[in-house]
């Protein structure tokens, strides 16, 4: 028809997000655990900028991979995302380090960069339900704002530790507190796409509060394990995860099993 968007010529046959389930939520925040930890150790062991370049070929070859398939792939997903982890944490961290931008400027530009995404997004689609996410133009949306959205909680995370010197812990355990608000409002009538977003934000700062609790040295208020560690241990960690969702397809979007798991959030 004459009146069809041209990116809906292409349409997916299912979903190509993966169900938000338990899984779901568990792989998420253990790449921001890996993004902080491995950003921390590569800016530190080669050059800086070395480091970032390396990072934005990797994000560039596994988003360009995501886009390329035409259904839900669990280890081609993943990797996308944990890319965006490594790479946003590099550049929130340079925006303050290299352009001395303050954590309270970075985190309030990215929020209304967030919100200005998902108003595009709503205006074109009539939908931000990550179960929609059938076309390609709908696919860039999510993920632009999953970009958006980890470079936002990077720098939330990074003001309340550091600007706020509430220190690593207490912010890790502040934002895990606070990731309980969304999943209360949910249960208690709250859309479901702004318990989502709420909550996909908030699980950016759960993890990379606790890496970086685990891997900064004591004088930075952290337990010293170095984040070269962290990062092998977490990197160890997705891949064994990975692995088993790939194998089980318990995260396929429509499957029964994903369904069953999805009660239980």
């Amino acid at each position: 028809m004459a009146g069809r968007h041209r990116s809906d010529d292409l349409l997916y046959a299912v979903s190509k997000v993966p169900e938000v389930t338990a899984y779901f939520w568990g792989v998420k925040v253990l790449t921001t655990a890996l993004g902080e930890s491995t950003s921390d150790y590569l800016v530190h062991v080669i050059s800086p900028y070395l480091a970032v370049g390396a990072g934005f070929v990797a994000f560039a070859i596994a988003i360009i991979a995501q886009f390329s398939v035409r259904q839900y792939v669990t280890w081609v997903y993943w990797v996308a995302v944990a890319m965006v982890a490594v790479f946003g944490t590099m550049v929130a961290d340079a925006m303050h380090v290299a352009l001395h931008v303050q954590y309270k400027v970075s985190a309030a530009a990215f929020a209304v960069l967030v919100a200005v995404v998902l108003c595009l997004w709503y205006a074109s689609e009539r939908t931000l339900s990550i179960h929609s996410i059938t076309t390609p133009r709908r696919e860039f949306f999510y993920w632009a704002t999953v970009i958006l959205t980890f470079a936002l909680g990077t720098a939330t995370g990074d003001l309340f530790a550091s600007t706020f010197h509430l220190g690593y812990l207490a912010s890790a355990l502040i934002f895990t507190a606070l990731i309980a608000v969304p999943a209360a409002g949910y249960r208690m009538g709250l859309s479901g796409v702004a318990a989502f977003w709420t909550a996909y934000i908030l699980t950016r700062p759960i993890g990379a509060s606790f890496a970086d609790y685990l891997g900064k040295p004591h004088s930075s208020g952290g337990l010293g394990i170095g984040s070269g560690p962290i990062c092998l241990v977490t990197a160890a960690l997705f891949v064994c995860v990975i692995a088993y969702l790939a194998a089980t397809r318990k995260d396929m979007p429509g499957t029964p099993a994903a369904a069953r798991q999805r009660a239980l959030v």
